[in-house]
């Protein structure tokens, strides 16, 4: 397949390499030092298993260098789909499939209304991975942990562009599935990282805390009830079970762990605080339900998200 990953940071990066070395056509889209290193050098995958060095690499800027493709994998920050959706129309085909990989729920419905919902899927993954210097990723797996990637179309039929995606991880290590029900797999994540981010956010504190912390597990358990009830209500067939299994998953965690948007507000860089925590508000509000403590951490956070893109200055 032709595939075109669309930010080569940590996760676009690690996807993209794997998919390369097992003979796909894969062009990066990328910018700055980023993209001259991956140019002069090649793009560089450290990984528990080895070094993987994808070279020559096919990487650009400018998506109207790479023409039409099969595949567009994103893997922006959330507040960057719309206008990457945009920018990649060069590269859009009667049949291309866009897949966002965004922590959240908004991305498919973001990409569609710019793409048009025929070339929208839905999708999410997870990997830890990172750039540690230009043209150059890190993979850190760990017991039990093996990356993935998940997608389907939006209306759960599977389709053959979708077998044909799938298809192409299949002589890689990454664990590919077409979901069932992508609308449920991409709440139940978000379920997990807007709750876990969001009480990050409030304690500046790792999962080991927070889950051990009675006061903290307790607030934990609430942010995920409140996701739940947003999503029934807009008809997300999200199990009873859903908070249990969840909590189950964050006592696996190693106890240092932190999200994103955590690690984003305590560095006064830009986060995904809108497309989280900010999401939950939202979409609260136009199905009449009550999300108190999200709009707490929301609200709370949201004077440092706006110092940090340069729309507040805090008074001396």
């Amino acid at each position: 397949m032709r595939i075109a990953i669309y930010g080569a940071g940590g996760v676009g990066g690690h996807f993209g390499a794997q998919l390369a070395r097992a003979g796909q056509d894969v062009t990066f889209i990328a910018r700055g030092a980023h993209l001259r290193a991956i140019r002069d050098q090649g793009l560089h995958l450290e990984t528990p298993a080895g070094e993987i060095v994808i070279t020559p690499a096919k990487a650009t800027d400018d998506p109207a260098d790479v023409g039409e493709v099969d595949a567009i994998l994103v893997a922006l920050k959330a507040w960057q789909v719309t206008d990457a959706a945009d920018a990649m129309r060069p590269m859009i085909g009667p049949d291309t499939v866009v897949v966002p990989l965004q922590n959240g729920v908004e991305a498919p419905s973001q990409l569609a209304a710019v793409l048009g919902v025929k070339h929208a899927m839905g999708g999410l993954c997870g990997t830890i991975s990172m750039v540690v210097a230009p043209g150059r990723i890190r993979s850190i797996g760990g017991p039990g942990f093996t990356s993935f990637i998940r997608f389907g179309e939006l209306d759960n039929r599977r389709s053959e562009r979708a077998e044909r995606l799938l298809q192409a991880f299949a002589n890689t290590p990454i664990q590919g599935e077409i979901s069932p029900d992508i609308l449920k797999a991409l709440w139940e994540k978000f379920l997990f990282v807007s709750s876990f981010g969001g009480i990050g956010v409030l304690t500046r504190a790792p999962i080991g805390v927070i889950r051990t912390a009675a006061g903290t597990r307790a607030l934990l358990e609430r942010c995920m009830q409140e996701v739940h009830a947003v999503g029934r209500a807009r008809k997300v067939a999200l199990d009873d079970a859903v908070v249990t299994n969840t909590m189950g998953f964050i006592d696996a965690l190693p106890a240092g762990a932190t999200t994103s948007l955590q690690r984003d507000i305590a560095d006064g860089k830009p986060s995904e605080l809108e497309a989280w925590n900010g999401a939950v508000v939202r979409l609260g509000r136009e199905a009449g339900v009550a999300t108190p403590l999200h709009e707490l951490i929301y609200h709370t956070a949201l004077p440092s998200e706006r110092r940090a893109r340069g729309e507040l200055t805090f008074p001396a």
